[in-house]
């Protein structure tokens, strides 16, 4: 929810205190948005990640395009949403979606949470299973250097 906006001026965003990342599986791209996130400000926001349905264990592609950038993953372990609210609840003023799917998920949630869903697209880089390594890992970074970017512009303070 965005703050009453000043006549004749945009509305202001209010400062995001917690912040969920939502895709399909919780293998690749809401763990990495979860990594990036803490990375940059988990000393002043509550970050997770959750998937929409239960996925394969964390991805060493993934992990390996964050690792270039100094951020270690290698420790994720994929979760559902419904997971995640067992074990601590869902009290998030944000959920940045990446997926169609966990878009609608993160709407169906706010008929029972106060949270803003924004929806950013963010291409699944597993779906290119052709060519070499390195050419594979470039489809990781891209997704891992878009992230990056989001995350930096949108929860800067």
């Amino acid at each position: 929810m965005a703050d009453e906006a000043p006549p004749g001026g945009p509305a202001k965003k209010r400062r995001v205190q917690a912040v969920l990342f939502m895709c399909n599986f919780n293998a690749v791209r809401s763990p990495a948005a979860e990594a990036i996130a803490r990375h940059y400000f988990g000393k002043s926001i509550y970050v997770q990640s959750a998937g929409v349905r239960t996925g394969e264990p964390r991805d060493p592609f993934m992990v390996a395009a964050l690792d270039e950038i100094g951020i270690d993953a290698s420790r994720h372990k994929p979760r559902t949403i419904e997971e995640l609210e067992e074990w601590e609840g869902l009290n998030f003023d944000l959920i940045v979606t990446l997926s169609p799917e966990a878009h609608h998920k993160a709407i169906a949630l706010t008929h029972t949470l106060a949270a803003d869903v924004e929806y950013w697209p963010t291409p699944d880089p597993t779906l290119n299973q052709d060519g070499t390594r390195e050419q594979r890992l470039d489809g990781y970074r891209d997704v891992r250097d878009g992230l990056t970017y989001r995350i930096k512009m949108r929860l800067k303070q």
